[in-house]
């Protein structure tokens, strides 16, 4: 049995497995995260001598040492005094201390050991014994682990006392990885190629940097190449990297190009360092193609693959390879990046991009699932969907089978007739405080479209009280979002522009203008410009709920972009016929934290299948190639020659990795032009 809220990293023998199993029946039927180590994780170094002892780790309770072996024994002292002298350093190394203090200072208030054999223990009354009560001893005890098991946190971000609101409790909230994120990153791999798939905000990004960190520091003559599809991601990533190992205390320089390589995926015919696929065909000697309207990124892979094949006594021209957004590129891809690597291929990817995507659950299962979205509290994620997959309304534009619910981490439970669905999520560390204070993560603001005023003065109220329930609250901690493009989208961020300041003192970021985030201003954006951006609140603005994919899956999306509460403004009178099954809806999301729905027929379910395509009838090839662009985040100088390119190479096709390749390819040339 695998579950998210166990780790176990421990030889398991015949003296600790029974304690071992129980532990991972207890998280899972308790839903409790619990870690089992015998050493601190991240770092090689760390031994000891004595083999009969664990550390069990949990939140909210001491550190606990647990002897396997002889009780009284000598040896398990020796390792206990060890392991909290290598604790102290590695505190010391992340400027931990200063917060923690040395050992000597939380050594009685946050660690226990006990003997523990088959006969004598009971594990949950063990766990009972050991918990903790202050708040401050709990921030403590979670910040040792976060060291012990390599999750480490801005120390300028979470240093001070335990705050007294919620919105810096959250903002405070020390991160932990779960149990298989913990897998992903320290388990050695079985096979050639590791995958892992989850949804957008599960942090499959930051994993690898992790599993990056590790490669790293464990192989050091190795060749690694981090790779993407993007190329604006790419040198993104190139720029985070440097950041990510010095944040980690990582001393052993960064050879670029000649260790490490950070490109996209196909690269220059002259400069082979500027791709995956540039560097292969330079490293083999094997022809470099160029994209043509002929010539995807398919056909140039399989054609390397078959000429690389062929060639006798050939090298291998990587020791490990990462890629990011694995949904981007054609299956050949990997089977060419298996060829070429000695070890391990870690391939990462979202379950799917949009709401609509067509096949969730890949062929090919992933190693790691990452089914958690740690960006948004379960109970706006549950919204969200329901709003965007019309799970509320009859006929529903969206529905998934069980695995696939199961798969974006959904908990599916059914009436024995099957009419009856309740869909809900596990609970969250990082949200616990809003369970706790039964705060509400989605607020539904009912909106008069016969005032063009009201809109404006419903957002001002929803600050001023976002304000007086948070006093530490920051303009850069609000994003308004309107869904909508039309005149009165542009009336009321021009005159927010002017409000905002004068009622509360803040500047403000028109995004769709600026098209970046500026600091220390408050964020206001049409829907094109929010992609990877999160805010603590979220206020997003309609004045119809449509029912075109791309508009739903917009609306999903903009609610998504908050850790602590969304807001959705909606006109009563356009969405009149919906609006009250909205409400329902909500209310069982909120107080019971169950999405409650009735299926679709068999033969509604057939007809949500055939209609999950983007056609003509849900999106315009304009509409479609401009979510290109707003996705490569490609500037407004460009695009309508870029548009013109796309015609006249694949004429009004909806294939998204073709649009990609030519707007990619085509927009580096213009660039250089320029």
């Amino acid at each position: 049995m695998t579950t998210s809220f166990f780790f176990c990293k421990a030889e398991r023998n015949e003296r600790n497995s029974e304690l071992i199993r129980g532990l991972e029946l207890l998280s899972a039927a308790r839903k409790k995260q619990i870690y089992l180590i015998d050493r601190p994780l991240g770092d090689s170094k760390y031994s000891y001598a004595y083999t009969d002892a664990l550390v069990l780790l949990a939140p909210n309770h001491k550190i606990l040492f647990i002897n396997t072996g002889s009780e009284g024994d000598d040896a398990f002292e020796e390792f206990m005094e060890d392991f909290m002298e290598d604790l102290g350093s590695i505190s010391d190394k992340f400027r931990y201390k200063e917060i923690i203090g040395r050992p000597r200072s939380w050594k009685e208030n946050l660690t226990a050991s006990v003997h523990v054999n088959r006969a004598n223990y009971n594990i949950e009354q063990v766990l009972a014994e050991f918990s903790l009560d202050t708040g401050e001893n709990k921030k403590k005890c979670e910040l040792l682990i976060s060291l012990l098991t390599g999750s480490i946190n801005d120390i300028d971000r979470i240093k001070g006392s335990v705050p007294d609101n919620i919105l810096d409790k959250i903002k405070q909230k020390i991160i932990l990885f779960d149990g298989e994120q913990t897998r992903f990153v320290y388990q050695k791999p079985e096979k050639k190629r590791i995958t892992i798939q989850g949804l957008s905000g599960t942090g499959k990004t930051e994993l690898l940097l992790h599993k990056l960190k590790e490669i790293y520091i464990e192989n050091v003559n190795s060749k690694i190449i981090f790779t993407c599809h993007n190329k604006i991601l790419a040198d993104s990533l190139r720029t985070r990297i440097p950041d990510f190992f010095n944040f980690m205390k990582v001393e052993e320089q960064i050879k670029w190009d000649e260790r490490l390589w950070c490109v996209n995926a196909w690269g220059s015919k002259y400069k082979k360092d500027t791709g995956a696929y540039s560097y292969i065909c330079d490293f083999y000697r094997i022809p470099f193609l160029s994209f043509t309207p002929s010539t995807n990124f398919d056909f140039v892979c399989r054609k390397a693959i078959s000429e690389i094949s062929s060639l006798e006594g050939r090298e291998y021209c990587f020791d490990f390879m990462l890629i990011d957004e694995s949904q981007d590129f054609p299956p050949s891809f990997f089977e060419l990046c298996e060829l070429v690597t000695s070890n391990t291929v870690y391939v990462a990817g979202d379950i799917f991009q949009s709401i609509f995507d067509d096949n969730i659950i890949r062929q090919i299962e992933p190693d790691y699932l990452l089914s958690k979205c740690y960006r948004t509290d379960p109970k706006t994620l549950m919204f969200a969907h329901a709003l965007g997959m019309g799970l509320f309304e009859h006929p529903k534009l969206r529905w998934l089978d069980d695995n696939e619910w199961k798969a974006c981490g959904y908990i599916v439970n059914k009436s024995e007739e099957g009419t009856i669905y309740e869909l809900s999520r596990e609970p969250l560390r990082r949200f616990e405080d809003l369970e706790q204070s039964a705060f509400s993560s989605i607020e539904l603001v009912k909106t008069n479209p016969a005032d063009e005023s009201d809109v404006g003065n419903k957002i001002l109220e929803i600050i001023a009280s976002i304000r007086e329930e948070n006093p530490t609250v920051l303009a850069a901690d609000i994003g308004i979002i309107f869904i909508d493009n039309n005149k009165s989208t542009y009336w009321n961020a021009d005159k927010l522009q002017f409000t905002i300041p004068r009622e509360f003192g803040w500047e403000v970021n028109k995004a769709y203008e600026s098209k970046e985030r500026i600091e220390d201003t408050l964020f206001i954006s049409n829907k094109n410009n929010v992609k990877g951006l999160e805010f603590p609140f979220v206020i997003c603005v309609t004045l119809k709920i449509q029912n075109s994919r791309s508009y739903r899956n917009a609306l999903y999306m903009m609610l998504t972009r908050s850790f602590l509460r969304s807001y959705l403004l909606l006109p009563e009178l356009t969405n009149s016929d919906l609006i009250g099954r909205i409400e329902a809806g909500l209310v069982s999301i909120r107080s019971e934290g169950v999405l409650r729905i009735t299926p679709p027929s068999e033969e509604e379910r057939r007809e949500i299948v055939t209609a999950i395509t983007y056609t003509e009838d849900s999106i315009s090839h304009y509409e479609f190639v401009e979510k290109v662009f707003d996705d490569l985040e490609i500037p407004p100088l460009f695009r309508k020659n870029l548009y013109e390119v796309v015609k006249r190479t694949i004429g009004e096709s909806f294939d998204y990795n073709s649009v990609c390749e030519i707007i990619d390819f085509n927009f580096s040339r213009m660039n250089r032009e320029q």
